[in-house]
């Protein structure tokens, strides 16, 4: 008698799960092979400098983008963009409605305004703790703490069972902007039974708690205080409640506020548009800084990750057209370091040293607290929660297995590490991994998405790390030479090099005729012997095995 199939709810990451950023979740439920889809957040990371010349590098939505007839929704968790990022660069090919609260929705309409897509984007703004709907999917927002206003867990229940996706949470007491989390409602969802909980793994390693924001003020408060000349404090520009402390702790050292970095005006545009930052007086532009006594300003600037492009990277090297610094300033870092993002902070610390700037971290001084939980966090999140079933995500594979461990000490019976791409089956009945789905990065390239381990990037890094040679040679119609070859290198020649240079001309032509007429007359023929000759004696000669281009000209009339 052969069994009938029933509805399953499944879960699958595309990005997010063994690294930190490019968040792509997707529920399905339904009977396999026809799951109706949700997508929860679609984020961004940024390059570190490899692959070369990327800024921005995203999750490759391919699977479900061959199955959109299926996705009926992009859901939201919070304005960060290793969260929402991607959405101006992959909605196109994804094409479902979105939902969001307020001020997601405030920041989310900027880039697709940018991106010109925002006349076609259909948004459906959710409230805070709103109750919504979609197809089999029945959605609750749960308000958490992070470093950014607004951000939310979601209840997913269905006819299976419920998940509680956390999205980046911490329980902060004092926030300073927006409400504190919603205890009552997490214990609620725990005490209704909870299937699954996908939960975030930034900080599992941290023991006890991640701190208060609030608490922060009086230490930077005293800090600018020691300071005599001009203050600089680096954060990330979608941590609206950091802005508002560093606000009241620089007027309350008689300082005034200047912002540089576009995305730092973005987000405090939407935060005032949603009521936040009411106390907070008038921020000054880039333009004003020049105009203020060293001893009165204080600069909040992004960059805080070492971004080669952002304020801080430029100020440092005096390359910012309106912002400069000198030696006796203060640099105070009020951020975290990304996992990856080492090499590239120092960089920039190092550069400010060099200048004699002042450099303050928190290795130094109390000047920044997580917005991820710490693991006392974790431990009340699963006594909240008390689901069948843990799924850590959020985290480099290291933070995953640990916060796999932390989970079975939290008396959770099954617990599924993940990897972008597994398909795992949550219900109903034993929950596993049952399947492996392609899954990949794609990069923002100019203005075009590609894929990341595509034919581009590939020719570039062999370029990179090879150098580049291009012969041009005009021959007749039977191969004879009309003219030298013409040479040309990159990355592969130093001035004692001089002698070998002039070789090369000599060993194209060589191959040239080497070649029976018949071949000579052909252009594939040609192009092939000269680049294998070519690309031979730099190998034998300077052990390098260049990108090689050939080009061939034909001309019929004989040059006199």
């Amino acid at each position: 008698m052969t069994r009938k199939k029933a509805d399953e709810l499944v879960f699958l990451p595309l990005g997010g799960a063994g690294e930190i950023g490019m968040n792509l979740n997707l529920y399905g439920y339904g009977l396999p092979d026809q799951y109706r889809w949700i997508m929860v957040d679609l984020g961004v990371t940024f390059g570190d400098g490899f692959p070369p010349g990327v800024d921005v590098i995203m999750p490759d939505p391919g699977y479900i983008v061959e199955r959109r007839e299926r996705l009926d929704a992009l859901v939201l968790t919070h304005a960060h963009e290793d969260h929402l990022g991607a959405v101006p660069y992959l909605w196109e090919r994804l094409r479902c409605p979105i939902y969001a609260t307020p001020f997601t929705v405030s920041i989310l309409k900027r880039k697709l305004h940018e991106a010109g897509l925002l006349d076609e984007v259909p948004i459906h703004e959710i409230e805070l703790s709103g109750r919504f709907s979609i197809g089999e999917f029945d959605l609750e927002l749960i308000t958490l703490t992070h470093s950014i206003p607004e951000p939310n867990a979601i209840a997913i229940r269905t006819p299976v069972g419920t998940v509680m996706h956390t999205g980046d949470w911490k329980l902060d007491p004092g926030p300073v902007i927006g409400e504190v989390t919603d205890e009552a409602a997490l214990r609620r969802v725990g005490d209704d039974g909870v299937l699954a909980i996908v939960c975030d793994s930034t900080n599992v390693f941290q023991p006890g708690t991640s701190g208060s924001e609030e608490d922060l003020l009086s230490s930077l408060q005293d800090i600018i205080s020691k300071c005599t000349q001009r203050v600089l404090v680096t954060c990330f520009a979608s941590n609206v409640a950091r802005l508002e402390t560093i606000a009241k702790a620089a007027q309350a050292n008689g300082r005034d506020v200047v912002l540089a970095g576009r995305s730092l005006k973005r987000f405090v545009e939407a935060a005032r548009e949603n009521g936040y930052l009411r106390d907070v007086p008038a921020f000054l532009d880039e333009e004003d800084a020049g105009y203020l006594p060293e001893d009165r300003c204080l600069i909040i600037c992004t960059g805080s990750q070492g971004e080669p492009r952002a304020a801080l990277s430029r100020i440092a090297s005096g390359d910012h057209p309106r912002v400069s610094i000198s030696q006796g300033d203060t640099v105070i870092c009020s951020s975290k370091i990304i996992p990856g993002n080492e090499i590239p902070i120092s960089r920039v610390h190092n550069e400010l040293a060099r200048r004699k700037i002042d450099v303050i971290t928190e290795d130094e001084a109390f000047v920044h607290v997580s917005g991820h939980p710490n693991r006392d966090e974790l431990v009340q999140m699963y006594d909240y929660i008390r689901p069948q079933v843990s799924i850590p995500v959020h985290g480099e594979t290291r933070h995953l297995h640990e916060h796999a461990k932390l989970a079975k000490t939290c008396q959770v019976r099954t617990v599924h590490v993940p990897e972008n791409g597994s398909l795992i089956r949550l219900g109903p009945g034993e929950s596993g991994i049952v399947d492996s789905v392609p899954s990949g990065r794609l990069m923002l390239e100019g203005n075009r998405v590609v894929p990341i381990d595509g034919s581009l990037m590939r020719s570039r890094q062999r370029a990179l790390y090879n150098g580049v040679v291009t012969v041009s040679i005009t021959l007749d119609s039977n191969g004879k030479f009309l003219a030298d070859p013409l040479i040309s290198t990159v990355g592969l020649l130093e001035d004692e090099d001089k002698d070998f240079d002039l070789m090369i001309p000599d060993i194209a032509e060589a191959a040239v005729k080497r070649l029976p007429l018949k071949e000579r007359r052909d252009d594939a023929s040609v192009h092939e012997a000269v680049r294998i000759a070519v690309r031979r004696a730099f190998r034998e000669t300077l052990k390098k095995k260049p990108v090689t281009m050939v080009h061939v000209s034909r001309v019929n009339k004989k040059i006199e």
